[in-house]
């Protein structure tokens, strides 16, 4: 195994009364039994679980062809797809690519990403974009008629068709939908374009290692084969029923923690490089867990920016917080601090040292310092910020997720309240169908 990822739960334990957390670890444990076996809620949707081992070597050379094709002729690809469709090859993409690689050399398409949302400004500054750029498209989309995706859709798409054509349109256009039936697949099949699967049994927050996030994450040169093992590693520790299991600890903590008030949690890192894995984790938490009014709200903070701004409340506001810490053990670059004759900053006490070193130092100061104020910290560590590494990380994340939910009695893998906003939108919006409901809205505004 070359890697592994360990939890602490030490600077908690001051806030669970003894042997408390072993009622919740027993409790993890039978979530784990509940998830592995198929009987629990939204068993229809477990098709995640094994999707590591479960990848085929014809899948990812697939996902490789349409890379090695791109890479001849195309500056940027247009990601459209909006939550779980996008979020994961997102964090991922973020996570492991240089951190000003917009301002460097490109050694391959850029990848951007449209469909998250309704903003004009944002579509029109994307067609500036598009207009002095070879350009290729990727739309994910179960059904292809989600309100967002579809609008940027009908934008990428007319641009590809009028600046190339439609022949060279099938070339340029690739579709990740369901595989038999919606409006994508339907367009797709009569368009000709090259098309991917997303599995029935695969929600879209648990998709990451389905050709909704490998593709995007292959085409920004990333090796998701490493990816893919990375999470194979954790499918088998995370399927192991024994108290050692990093998702049953994981779970345990949280819904102890839970127990006792702590309603919000915090998902803290130290690199900036991991903020979209932050909004990643939040979809996965927020949507499996927030139900029948029960669930812990999933926030995040980077440090240390916001130890000079979220830090005050979190020292000294309302104590329903606590924090989960993703500790990087290893950074990938090597800089120290200098030193200067002057000294007029007076750091030339740090001269010679590591800048992760006092990263390290501020992250320990922190975690004793919000522990003392009453916020109680769970800390996660992986090896390093490598591929492997970030594979394991999102599996952990979705299995943790899975067995917290069972632990809370929800189904994890339902999102039924994401549906009111849109009932509203479509009224709003004189959607044919909608009218009665519009007039009706319209009058409470």
């Amino acid at each position: 195994m070359k890697e592994i990822i360990t939890i602490s739960g030490k600077p908690a334990t001051s806030f669970i009364p003894t042997g408390e957390y072993k009622i919740w670890e027993q409790k993890a444990l039978r979530a784990l039994d509940l998830l592995a076996s198929g009987k629990g809620r939204g068993s229809d949707f477990l098709g995640w679980l094994d999707l590591p081992s479960g990848t085929s070597e014809e899948l990812t050379e697939r996902i490789k062809d349409i890379g090695n094709d791109w890479q001849k002729d195309i500056e940027l690809v247009v990601v459209i797809g909006i939550g779980g469709s996008y979020l994961g090859a997102k964090a991922v993409i973020e996570a492991l690519s240089h951190s000003f690689t917009s301002l460097m050399p490109a050694a391959g398409p850029r990848i951007v990403f449209a469909g998250q949302n309704i903003s004009e400004d944002y579509l029109a500054e994307l067609e500036d974009l598009m207009k002095i750029r070879s350009v290729a498209c990727v739309v994910i989309s179960k059904s292809g008629t989600t309100t967002e995706p579809a609008i940027a859709f009908r934008l990428v798409q007319k641009h590809i068709l009028s600046q190339y054509g439609k022949e060279e349109a099938k070339r340029r256009i690739v579709a990740v939908t369901d595989r038999s039936r919606g409006a994508l697949r339907n367009m797709a099949d009569r368009s000709g374009y090259r098309s991917f699967i997303i599995p029935d049994n695969v929600g879209g927050r648990f998709s990451v290692f389905t050709p909704v996030g490998l593709l995007p994450i292959a085409l920004a040169g990333i090796d998701i084969e490493d990816l893919i093992a990375g999470a194979l590693y954790m499918e088998n520790v995370t399927a192991e029923k024994t108290e050692e299991n990093p998702a049953v600890q994981y779970a345990a903590w949280r819904n102890a923690l839970y127990s006792k008030g702590k309603k919000t949690e915090l998902l803290v890192n130290y690199h900036p490089k991991l903020h979209y894995l932050t909004e990643w984790w939040k979809q996965l938490f927020g949507e499996s867990e927030g139900k029948e009014h029960k669930g812990i709200f999933p926030a995040g903070v980077d440090f240390t920016t916001d130890l000079h701004s979220m830090g005050q409340y979190i020292q000294d506001g309302e104590r329903h917080l606590f924090e989960t810490v993703i500790s990087v053990a290893s950074a990938n670059r090597s800089l120290t601090i200098p030193s200067d004759q002057e000294d007029a900053d007076g750091l030339n006490y740090l001269a010679g040292k590591h800048i992760d070193q006092c990263n390290k130092m501020a992250e320990l100061g922190t975690c004793l310092a919000h522990t003392d104020g009453g916020v109680p910290n769970l800390r996660i560590e992986i090896p390093s910020l490598s591929t492997y590494s970030l594979g394991a990380l999102l599996y952990f994340f979705e299995k943790a997720c899975g067995i917290s939910g069972y632990i809370l009695g929800v189904n994890p893998f339902d999102q039924e309240g994401v549906e009111a906003y849109k009932k509203n939108m479509f009224a709003l919006l004189d959607k044919p169908g909608f009218e009665i409901q519009g007039e009706i809205l319209r009058k409470r505004l």
